[in-house]
């Protein structure tokens, strides 16, 4: 399931106890801390019934996501990091950046 970059970085889904849940590649993790670049915020995501099935399928109804634009991120209070899939990530990847 671990869905690795050209230099050996898994992509993930980092649930935080304050700053929400990230998408992206996981540059490394101490503790509770981790770097992600190209990280997308899944503010609201729809067609998954946990971060679980996000990370294994993916989102079902991507015209009603608000999902960030990438970034890279230090994030705090980590409280899992899930490896997703390929067609996991590709289905995350593929929703347009929400704008207000």
């Amino acid at each position: 399931m671990n869905d690795e970059n050209e230099i050996g970085k898994s992509w993930v889904v980092v649930r935080t106890q304050n700053a929400g849940v990230f998408a992206g590649t996981l540059e490394s993790r101490t503790g509770e801390e981790a770097v992600l670049s190209g990280a997308i915020r899944l503010w609201y995501w729809s067609g998954a019934a946990s971060l679980s099935q996000l990370a294994t399928e993916g989102v079902k109804n991507p015209s009603s996501c608000k999902f960030g634009v990438p970034i890279s991120v230090t994030v705090r209070g980590v409280i899992e990091v899930i490896e997703t899939t390929p067609e996991a990530r590709a289905n995350i990847e593929s929703v347009p950046s929400w704008r207000a």
